[in-house]
């Protein structure tokens, strides 16, 4: 069936409170989603940020960020009173994050919250402890031992505790009681507000596609607690990191400085690691994309403390046998593969075997330094399109900034006019295409430019900041919107 959706990660939110969240903003983005036509709604992933504020460097690739965690919500479930939260001043204007701010002021608001719900805890807390408890004590002591250490990452502690000896980590457990209920009790926060809103987006016929980022953070309680699972030396740094080449987007390539997977050592006790993600993630989502998919091939591994990735090399991924090991624990499952950059023989056969849709992405189809076949005539109708990315610009902001040549060249396709609007028709190009699914940025949508670009890939502050401003999305913008996707056969069923 032919689809769309938005992309609009829950920080881009509107909201009075410093950040977008889970709140009244999110369920009236689902109302102006059903009302529009649309059918999906596309978020990045919804795990806590570190340092960078990326939602693809966390500490964790299980818990939820407690920056999204709604406080009006709260108030209401008498968890705050509005005199503890609402004169709070998040320095910023309504239509970015400081991250910053939020980290010094978000966390004394949710102790005073948990608090009050550890005093007297629901009935199904306990269960929620027990359902999670794969991830959540290892997450929780993680946590209580970076403030104890200051935000420092766990590599720098003292050598008990970073080999995890088991008398250094009961003695923490013992003397940090304390933190450790507070992030346990903040996960259950996210977790009933994160159940509340996709229960409210499927009653309005609105599917949500989350983000499984290929790699973890080096400072996450996934490489703490699973050093295993990673290319490590003995004394627990990594021997190789993940990055991309140098390519025509940049002469260095991109250095990411994750840790790499041992698949050999991942591979012997059956991927476990990954089911329960992959498991894990499908329960949190209704559709995952799986970013860096063509990781799983070959992955490019760049010396440990190299300055750049020019010295990196390709080594051969787990391919099929990891997604074979997938599909025989969990049956199948709605994911998308997120199958840009450097597309080898090897990659195409991966998608081709996987069975999962891949994607396109409309502004690289007229990009003079990418060869791929992003062009609309040569669509597969599995595939998913995209005006862009997370990692793009906005189709403004394309516009405004592209290569003269580029821009011609996308003209003359798309056969764009001032008289329809030159994003506009960029957008008509994506849904008119024969692409099951398109998606596109919320900043295409409200004909936004580089300003509000979400995130700008090898670069490192000013990222994902950009907000909504509040009533931005109007009741005209939706009758458009749902007049598109019944011009081009995409009108939700619960239309």
């Amino acid at each position: 069936m032919r689809a769309s959706g938005i992309l609009l990660h829950l920080s881009s939110l509107p909201s009075p409170h410093g950040i977008g969240t889970m709140g009244a903003a999110a369920r009236e983005f689902v109302d102006f989603l059903a009302a529009a036509g649309q059918t999906h709604w596309q978020i990045l992933p919804v795990c806590p940020t570190s340092y960078g504020d990326s939602p693809y460097q966390s500490f964790s690739t299980f818990a939820g960020n407690p920056y999204l965690i709604d406080l009006d919500a709260l108030a209401e479930r008498g968890l705050l009173l509005p005199g503890e939260y609402q004169g709070a001043d998040w320095e910023a204007p309504p239509d970015r994050v400081n991250y910053g701010v939020l980290y010094q002021k978000r966390y004394p608001i949710l102790r005073k919250a948990t608090d009050r719900l550890l005093a007297a805890p629901p009935a199904d807390y306990p269960d929620f402890c027990a359902k999670n408890a794969f991830w959540l004590p290892d997450y929780a002591l993680f946590m209580a031992l970076k403030g104890q250490h200051g935000g420092a990452p766990w590599a720098d502690w003292e050598e008990p505790l970073r080999r995890r000896n088991p008398a250094a980590l009961e003695k923490a457990r013992q003397d940090y009681q304390a933190d450790i209920a507070f992030w346990q009790a903040v996960q259950y926060l996210f977790t009933q507000q994160w159940q509340a809103l996709k229960g409210y987006a499927g009653s309005h016929g609105i599917s949500i596609i989350g983000d499984l980022p290929i790699y973890v953070a080096a400072d996450s309680v996934d490489v703490w607690a699973n050093p295993q699972e990673f290319q490590l030396d003995e004394a627990l740094c990594p021997t190789e990191v993940a990055g991309c080449p140098p390519d025509g987007f940049s002469a260095t390539g991109q250095l990411w400085g994750n840790p790499l997977f041992d698949w050999d050592a991942m591979e012997a006790d059956g991927f476990r690691w990954w089911i329960r993600r992959i498991e894990y993630l499908c329960n949190l989502y209704d559709t995952l994309r799986i970013d860096h998919f063509r990781g799983f091939a070959g992955y490019y591994a760049i010396p440990y403390g190299a300055a750049d990735a020019c010295s990196g090399r390709w080594r051969t991924g787990p391919g099929m046998r990891l997604f074979d090991a997938v599909t025989k624990a969990l049956g199948p499952k709605n994911i998308i593969a997120e199958d840009l950059g450097f597309l080898s023989d090897d990659v195409r056969k991966l998608l081709r075997d996987s069975g999962y849709p891949g994607m396109k992405v409309l502004e690289f189809a007229f990009d003079s330094r990418d060869s791929g076949d992003y062009l609309p005539h040569s669509y597969p109708r599995k595939c998913i399109v995209y005006t862009g990315t997370h990692d793009n610009e906005p189709v403004q902001g394309w516009l405004d900034t592209a290569r003269p040549e580029d821009i011609a060249y996308a003209m003359d396709y798309l056969k764009l006019t001032p008289q329809e609007g030159y994003v506009q028709g960029m957008l008509r190009a994506a849904y008119a295409s024969v692409a099951d699914l398109a998606i596109v940025q919320a900043q295409d949508i409200l004909g936004l430019g580089h300003a509000a670009r979400m995130n700008t890939p090898a670069t490192l502050g000013g990222n994902w900041c950009w907000r909504a401003l509040p009533g931005a999305f109007t009741p005209d913008l939706a009758a458009w919107l749902r007049h598109q996707m019944q011009l081009y056969g995409r009108l939700g069923s619960q239309a």
